[in-house]
């Protein structure tokens, strides 16, 4: 390696970080690096001066594909390692690789589930799909008689065992009829 490459490589990742990335995610060692780069892009003085910085959410949130998505507070606390929204790098790598094409739908219906989830009690209830629907309908919102029957319409196409809520196994059944899903 000359020395411009073996610079280029000091402020990034080490070949070793590199090679256990790829094994721990869905992405070739190219993606990787660029993982890092946007990660870095972020807060660029925080990132150079700490190769383990845990970057807000407020910051996480800067990330155009976050700052977009009506779900972007609850992707970064879904990945977080503290569960706050905050996240280092490897719980960006993480997101970064989950949300890829390259990821199975399985692993994607887990996430999907775990974003909606919005009161982590590991079933999508009521309260969860009235948010998950408001997110959706932003900034308009829809009436509570449109909200009713649109959460009555969901139950009755996805909640097979009728207790008013959907549990990890009806998610990804209602999901494994969606062609776009992983799209």
């Amino acid at each position: 390696m000359g020395q411009g490459s073996s610079k280029q490589q000091e402020d990034f990742l080490t070949e070793e970080e590199i090679e256990d990335y790829q094994d721990l995610t869905y992405f070739t060692r190219q993606e990787i690096i660029v993982a890092h780069k946007k990660f870095k892009a972020l807060a660029p003085d925080i990132v150079s001066e700490n190769r383990n910085a845990r970057l807000e959410m407020s910051v996480m949130l800067n990330y155009p594909e976050l700052r977009a998505n009506p779900f972007g507070d609850r992707i970064c606390k879904v990945f977080s390692s503290l569960q706050d929204g905050s996240c280092t790098f490897e719980d960006f790598l993480d997101m970064m690789s989950v949300l890829s094409v390259h990821a199975p739908k399985t692993v994607k219906s887990e996430y999907a589930f775990r974003i909606f989830d919005f009161d982590n009690d590991d079933m999508i209830g009521r309260e969860d799909l009235r948010e998950l629907i408001n997110r959706l309908t932003a900034p308009q919102r829809i009436t509570e008689m449109e909200m009713m029957q649109l959460i009555q319409n969901i139950n009755n196409e996805s909640d097979l065992d009728d207790d008013g809520m959907l549990s990890f196994a009806e998610f990804e059944h209602i999901i494994s009829k969606c062609p776009d899903f992983t799209e």
